[in-house]
């Protein structure tokens, strides 16, 4: 069985380039977080104004919300590798994700209250 015979549709060869992007989740560390944004660390850069798909585990439960970095630093480096500090500016989350960060930082606040 040859390629095309298992395609549905016929692929269109490109005469010029078309760019794009891949999405690939990095871990990363939440330093701090606010109903409006979050600082956070990783062990690569992000470009000043870039939007990202950030993906929260808020104790029990796991939200994705749209963050922009306002602001980017190299925090540490250590033998040949960086620690990077950002701060990211939630873009818009829906209702549902933005009770859910809100409630996550009530609690933390409550936490650190008692």
């Amino acid at each position: 069985m040859t390629e095309a015979d298992r395609r549905d549709t016929t692929r269109v060869e490109l005469l010029g380039d078309l760019r794009g992007e891949v999405m690939v989740y990095q871990p990363m560390t939440v330093t701090e977080i606010s109903d409006r944004g979050a600082q956070i660390e990783t062990s690569f850069p992000l470009q000043l104004g870039s939007l990202h798909d950030l993906r929260l585990a808020l104790g029990s439960s796991s939200v994705v919300v749209k963050g922009r970095v306002a602001h980017a630093r190299v925090s540490q480096v250590e033998q040949a590798e960086a620690l990077y500090k950002s701060g990211i500016e939630f873009v818009e989350p829906s209702a549902q994700v933005a009770a859910a960060i809100s409630a996550f930082v009530t609690e933390l606040r409550a936490q650190a209250g008692s």
